[in-house]
């Protein structure tokens, strides 16, 4: 009954509000203080007002709130427990592709530093030529750099 004439009360003065708006001839501004001075009676007149007011008012609703927002909270802390179990660091581990190698070649190397090359002759009775302690690719990044 309260929230009704509240209601009311700010559909009248938003038309008396229109009506003075009107007066000074901004027609189109009056024209839209009535539309919105209308929408408190219309919402009183189809019953909106009073199922507000009756959630609002009713504890009942109020535990059902309560409820939804504890079996949201317990959704979202199990997985988080779950992603951090699993992952150990919450993130998915990131996949390596099929034909990439883990190691990293220099940019500005002349030849891939990724291991060593097969021997171009075939000598079965030689092992192959362990690889020589060639820092000329990290000498010239660092000179690139000015180290």
């Amino acid at each position: 009954m309260l929230a009704e004439t509240i209601c009311s009360a700010v559909s009248a003065a938003g038309l008396g509000i229109a009506v003075v708006t009107a007066y000074r001839r901004r027609f189109l501004s009056a024209a839209r203080i009535t539309a919105y001075s209308l929408v408190p009676v219309g919402l009183v007149l189809t019953g909106v007002v009073e199922w507000l007011t009756g959630i609002v008012f009713n504890p009942t609703v109020w535990i059902g709130f309560g409820l939804l927002g504890l079996a949201w909270l317990i959704l979202f802390t199990t997985r988080a427990v779950e992603r951090r179990s699993a992952g150990g660091s919450g993130k998915p581990a990131k996949k390596v592709k099929a034909g990439a190698s883990p190691e990293a070649v220099a940019p500005a190397a002349s030849k891939p530093s990724l291991g060593t090359a097969a021997p171009t002759t075939s000598r079965r009775d030689q092992p192959p030529a362990a690889p020589a302690d060639d820092f000329s690719d990290i000498e010239a990044i660092l000179k690139k750099h000015g180290i």
